[in-house]
């Protein structure tokens, strides 16, 4: 039998000081166990989009076959639903499930949330709900990560950093996209980085993508041609359409939690009411329109081969926008990665198209824009600019954009700070914390969640003690203070502190100086509470 005790103090910080050599052979062992999970959902999913275009081509006219369609729709709604109520953790898309476990507020069960999150989110895809594979893909190589630990009988730090390991794996191998998925494992799981983690990270997002890019191909997820480079004199529409893609993506933040929010109005609405409600929209759109039905990769197709007119792009849009906030709020197993890109695409289609009716635009550009797009509203939503950027030049092939995605990015990012919207993930974080606290079903989520006063004020705490690092920046509350004038945490201990490349050992009069990083030591059950006080420490100046 496994002992916990082994855990303590002294064998933490032992095997810390490994952690560069240790953690790339892990890495190695955790990009391959994700990719192969992630590949495999990958063709579940292929399957499933394919199984629905021939259901939908031999029920429609045939009244018999559609009735017996929306039977088997209901059946599907129902089995998906008594997967969520048997495993909670599998709703919405799984980033903030990882997120709020790397950062110690949420606990999760590998050995449940991974069968439960592959067959729901096959089955919400069979049935046609507009849900992306990254959020699933990402929630899946995060669980083999963990998974992988659990075996190794690893702690908790170490698990962590395997977590976000096993995050990174997944969004390479979902999107043959393994820069995006370090930087976005780095930018919003981890929330920050060392040398250790980067390598480590970096190799087990390579691994997934070899083992994925091996079996699907090297093609990039789109495969449309820019012809030219925009001209910088266009610059300035960039500047407006990214003004257009902040609102859109603040408006979406909103739209999304609202639809979450109706679902729960009527009290007897269960789980499965209202994935009910999700797959029956889903029937009724694949008859009438069925181009928005799934994560909408044809749609893209469509508008960039110029297959659409303008006022089918914007009817498109608006369909496919209620129909993706119906199915996520329904809290069904799936992302949103995949169509708010569809979504922002179809916005820099319509300012495009709109510029070449009324403006002049030559249409040569409007790909460009359609590319551009993507990123703004990403970024304008996901507030991780930098992954949205990677991500698009990785997803088409093209780096001869850079410039202009970092532009419109930019302009997206200010936009959605200046008017205040959180970030989506952050959002549903703060949604699932706010809902387990009150929940005292699930024996022992509850104080995995503790992310307030109530987790300071543990008495008797206990578990594996966890590692978290923290860089202190410029004008904070800890730059230029000794380490004696510090209202530390209470069950928070400081036990390294690294400047430029050495360590030193912190004492009561060290003195502290941006750019310094500190490492500290504290109970599992306080990890999240923790994290939340340093933070507030090192990055802010109050």
């Amino acid at each position: 039998m496994k002992n916990p005790m082994k855990k303590n103090v002294s064998h933490t910080v032992r095997r810390a000081q490994r952690f560069p050599v240790i953690l790339i052979g892990e890495a190695l062992l955790v990009g391959a166990v994700a990719g192969l999970i992630v590949l495999c959902y990958r063709i579940a999913l292929t399957y499933a989009s394919k199984w629905l275009n021939e259901i939908l081509g031999l029920v429609r006219g045939h009244p018999v076959r559609i009735i017996l369609w929306f039977a088997v729709l209901l059946l599907l709604a129902w089995i998906t639903g008594r997967l969520v109520k048997w495993e909670p953790m599998i709703s919405g898309s799984g980033i903030p499930q990882v997120e709020g476990e790397v950062l110690g507020k949420l606990k999760q069960d590998w050995k449940r949330v991974l069968p439960a999150k592959f067959a729901g989110g096959f089955l919400c895809l069979l049935g046609g709900l507009s849900l992306g594979r990254e959020g699933p893909s990402i929630q899946l190589g995060a669980m083999g990560g963990q998974g992988v630990s659990r075996l190794l009988d690893r702690g908790k730090t170490e698990e962590r950093y395997l977590m976000t390991c096993g995050a990174s794996a997944g969004l390479a191998a979902a999107f043959h996209a393994p820069l995006a998925g370090m930087m976005f494992a780095l930018e919003e799981i981890h929330k920050g980085f060392s040398v250790s983690l980067l390598v480590s990270v970096m190799t087990a997002s390579v691994t997934a993508d070899f083992i994925s890019s091996h079996i699907m191909g090297l093609d990039p997820v789109f495969t449309f041609r820019l012809e030219h480079v925009l001209p910088q004199d266009h610059y300035w529409m960039l500047l407006i359409l990214g003004v257009i893609l902040g609102l859109m993506g603040a408006f979406y933040n909103k739209a999304m939690l609202k639809a979450q929010d109706l679902y729960k109005k009527p009290k007897r609405l269960n789980e499965t009411g209202r994935l009910a409600v999700a797959f029956l929209a889903a029937g009724v759109l694949g008859l009438v329109m069925p181009s928005v039905l799934g994560s909408g990769g044809d749609l893209i197709v469509s508008l960039t081969n110029g297959e659409m007119a303008l006022q089918l792009v914007v009817l498109t849009f608006v369909v496919k926008f209620l129909f993706s906030a119906v199915s996520f709020g329904s809290g069904a197993p799936g992302g949103i990665f995949f169509p708010l890109l569809v979504l922002g695409a179809m916005i820099g289609g319509i300012f495009a198209m709109a510029g070449v009716q009324w403006f002049g635009l030559d249409p040569a550009y409007i790909n460009n824009f359609i590319l551009l797009s993507m990123a703004g509203y990403f970024t304008a939503i996901v507030r991780a600019p930098i992954t949205g950027i990677i991500l698009i030049f990785e997803m088409s092939g093209s780096v001869s954009q850079m410039l202009s995605l970092a532009v419109i990015s930019v302009a997206a990012y200010i936009t959605a700070v200046l008017v205040r919207s959180e970030p989506i993930y952050e959002s549903l974080l703060g949604r699932i914390l706010a809902g387990r606290r009150g929940d005292s079903r699930a024996g022992g989520s509850t104080e995995g969640s503790a992310s307030g006063e109530k987790a300071a004020n543990h008495s008797a705490a206990g578990g594996q003690k966890v590692l978290s690092e923290f860089v202190i920046m410029g004008g904070s509350v800890l730059e230029g203070r000794t380490v004696m004038e510090i209202n530390w945490p209470n069950n928070c201990l400081l036990i390294a502190l690294e400047r430029e490349g050495r360590e030193l050992i912190p004492r009561g009069r060290t003195k502290l100086q941006a750019g310094d990083r500190l490492t500290v030591m504290t109970d599992e059950r306080d990890a999240g509470y923790i994290h939340d006080k340093m933070e507030n420490l090192c990055y802010t100046s109050f």
